[in-house]
């Protein structure tokens, strides 16, 4: 990849672990300025990485005020955001009739409503500037239909739409806006959705038998793909989902 992310401020939400841990880091390689943010408050421990050059703040991105938040301290720290990442989700392994209302609401708003809340926030400047970048992390539940993800295919699903119509709106203001949709990822998300099956080692099993390449992704992978997607590489896509998924859509 040769996209240059010198000076360029940059917000990763699910930035802990796992592949926003990943982006965070090579965004760094690239020179990037960061403001990182997870419900977790061990986010805060990226800032040792490289003082100075990002800042954390432990938020929820489903909650407006929160977004406000996120937000206030990037530009304060570095000036107006040029590239949003949404990484941030969340997974609850039910069909219909055994999710609960709670259930997928919580399910809606750390996948759908939180990507709609931090692109509304990140908009106004990119819109003003004429330029800037939003990735979001889709899934291959945003175009299959998996068992007993109903909720996370809905909302992955609902996600993947709003790309595709952002990218119509704002392309003509020089904003592109893109996805990835993962396959599984070796991270705790996917070991939490495997310790909520019947029988984890049958469903991990199944899981990785279920792609063609026989495996499931490391997260160094997938935030390769959503590098490439929020940089110069980029420069000509917009409105795509950029299937990482080890062949699995394929079928």
């Amino acid at each position: 990849m040769s996209s240059s992310f010198a000076e360029q401020v940059v917000v990763v939400s699910g930035a802990a672990g796992g592949v926003g841990r990943e982006v965070v880091m090579k965004l760094l390689e690239h020179g990037a300025r960061i403001c990182a943010t997870d419900i977790t408050s061990s986010v805060q421990d990226l800032e040792n990485l490289a003082p100075g050059r990002i800042v954390a703040v432990a938020a929820d991105v489903t909650r407006s005020d929160d977004v406000e938040r996120i937000f206030n301290r990037a530009e304060d720290a570095f000036g107006p955001v040029d590239i949003l990442v949404n990484n941030a989700g969340f997974i609850i392994s039910k069909s219909v009739h055994d999710t609960s209302e709670e259930e997928w609401d919580s399910v809606m708003n750390a996948n759908a409503k939180a990507f709609f809340l931090m692109a509304r926030r990140a908009l106004p400047s990119m819109i003003e500037r004429q330029s800037g970048s939003i990735v979001a992390t889709g899934s291959i539940s945003s175009v299959v239909g998996l068992p007993e993800q109903a909720a996370y295919c809905a909302a992955k699903g609902a996600l993947l739409q709003l790309v595709r119509q952002m990218a119509v709106d704002y392309a003509p203001k020089g904003i592109r806006v893109n996805a990835v949709g993962a396959g599984s990822i070796n991270t705790p998300f996917l070991t939490r959705y495997l310790d909520g099956l019947e029988n984890p080692k049958a469903g991990e099993a199944a899981i990785k038998s279920a792609h063609p390449l026989g495996r499931w992704a490391e997260p160094s992978e997938i935030a390769d793909a959503i590098i490439y997607l929020a940089g110069s590489s980029a420069s000509f896509v917009t409105g795509h989902i950029l299937m990482a998924d080890g062949g699995y859509s394929a079928r």
